[in-house]
């Protein structure tokens, strides 16, 4: 993602505040008494800070962005999403920027780079770009703020730079021209992302159609073709992207 100064951003997690509720309620196994047979039960009121950790807040933390976009995430909104005091929140993240970070790097750690070191370079970035896509496709509230988040403290996601790094530095780019090849790509990835998820009748032009003949032409030719135009359109610029980014190589 660009390295430039950044709002709060990135996030991560794999479970959900469900199943943190569902952990917590399970929690007091073996607490009982003999006074009620031994059966455990929770104590009336919050759980405490132990029973927190950040695969749990992490995941509540993208169900309250997927449901309220990113301004509805706050730490009170947080601590109420997982059923906690405020206080007990903070002992695990010391800021909305620390849960960014949990979240973009569950994010990043999903992408596929698998096929870098194991296949060419071209193929390599193509199913690297292609599951890029589709990881923030299901998660664009968070483009804006993960596409400007700077990576420090995010281990995934610096994982992800350093093998895609490598791959780029094996296959004879040249070390200065590989963080901007990569900014490249990623700007694409993200604008095609957003592309998922826009409506099929954007480029109707609808009553203006007699006066713009030429787009409108073009837009019914593309509408006939085969795939979803999302995809078609996504295969075209990577495609690109690679041909003209790989001419870098020595």
């Amino acid at each position: 993602m660009p390295a430039v100064p950044a709002v709060e951003g990135r996030a991560a997690g794999n479970g959900s505040a469900a199943s943190v509720a569902a952990a917590d309620d399970g929690a007091a196994a073996g607490n009982g008494s003999a006074g009620n047979g031994g059966t455990a039960r929770r104590r009336a009121g919050r759980p405490s800070a132990a029973l927190l950790d950040k695969a749990g807040i992490t995941a509540a933390a993208l169900e309250l962005i997927n449901r309220k976009g990113y301004d509805g995430l706050t730490m009170a909104g947080l601590a109420k999403e997982l059923d906690v005091a405020p206080s007990a929140l903070y002992n695990h993240v010391a800021s909305k920027r620390d849960v960014l970070l949990l979240v973009e790097d569950h994010l990043t750690s999903l992408v596929d780079v698998s096929d870098f070191g194991s296949a060419p370079w071209e193929d390599a970035v193509r199913s690297w770009a292609w599951s890029y896509r589709n990881v923030f496709a299901a998660h664009t509230p968070l483009i804006p703020v993960i596409a400007v988040l700077p990576v420090t403290d995010a281990p995934q996601t610096l994982a992800m730079y350093e093998t895609v790094s490598k791959g780029f530095l094996d296959a004879g780019f040249p070390q200065e021209r590989v963080v901007s090849s990569i900014v490249a790509f990623e700007s694409f990835i993200f604008g095609s992302a957003y592309d998922v998820t826009a409506p099929e009748d954007i480029f109707d032009s609808g009553s203006m159609a007699d006066s713009t003949p030429h787009f409108t032409a073009a837009v019914r030719s593309a509408s006939s073709g085969a795939g979803r135009p999302a995809d078609v359109a996504f295969e075209l610029g990577l495609e690109a992207l690679i041909s003209g980014l790989g001419a870098l190589r020595g």
